[in-house]
């Protein structure tokens, strides 16, 4: 309890020196270099015009603390862009976000939500959690390790998100390692990163800055930040499954 005291302490304290911005989910999303993901099992469920669906597991970036509504997180903004650009086929995201979880917490779920949405794809954000609690960035992976092994056994394509740059995250010491430690685990296991922090570098060189995308808290995303995210995770998954006519659509 202490802990999470001191960590609330500290949020607050970021999130003054941290403003929010007038910034609005309507604002134009630079075009930046797209990240590349190797989604096999997405490709041919569209192909063969079978339903997709997309299992967004995290925490509360997942969930969407910092949207205005429910409809401004990225779950739901990937949804409305995917469905857009892939008339006709039958294709949800299924928003299961838990703020405050950490990997193990994730994990001990996984078989339940994986039974109840039988996904074709999950998109799967961790880490910012157990870096700002300090934990262990061995445990850290091993529990992802066994979370990744059963996804892939369920036939599902798999995308780890790294960590938003956010200025909680960033103060917390060794979070490097976190991120360091899901590029491995996608390397390994022949799975797809989509980095968070790489974006949001992209996004700041072409003038977009942190600010602008990330709420008051300090930590998480604003309604132009999940718009942003979900836009490039959009464009690269329908890169990756060939859709050329329904990329050239969004642009």
């Amino acid at each position: 309890m202490r802990l999470v005291r001191l960590f609330t302490i500290a949020a607050s304290a970021l999130a003054l020196a941290f403003p929010p911005t007038t910034a609005r989910a309507g604002d134009a999303c630079p075009v930046v270099q797209r990240e590349e993901l190797v989604l096999p099992a997405t490709r041919a469920a569209l192909r063969a015009g079978r339903p997709v669906t997309i299992l967004a597991l995290g925490s509360s970036s997942t969930e969407g603390v910092g949207a205005s509504s429910a409809q401004g997180t990225y779950p739901a903004r990937l949804q409305a862009k995917l469905r857009h650009a892939l008339t006709g086929h039958a294709l949800s995201v299924a928003n299961r976000g838990k703020g405050g979880e950490d990997a193990a917490q994730m994990v001990a779920r996984l078989g339940r939500e994986l039974e109840a949405t039988h996904p074709t794809l999950v998109i799967w954000q961790a880490g910012a959690n157990s870096a700002a609690r300090r934990e262990n960035p061995a445990r850290f992976a091993a529990l992802m390790q066994e979370g990744i092994a059963r996804i892939q056994a369920a036939g599902a394509d798999l995308v780890l998100m790294d960590n938003q740059r956010s200025p909680v995250i960033l103060a917390s010491t060794g979070h490097e390692a976190f991120d360091a430690a899901l590029a491995r685990l996608a390397d390994a296991n022949h799975a797809s990163l989509f980095s968070r922090g790489a974006l949001m570098r992209r996004w700041e060189q072409a003038g977009l800055p942190a600010t602008a995308v990330l709420s008051a808290d300090g930590m998480h995303h604003n309604d132009l930040g999940y718009e942003c995210l979900s836009a490039a995770l959009a464009e690269a998954i329908l890169a990756a499954t060939s859709r050329g006519a329904a990329l050239a659509a969004m642009h």
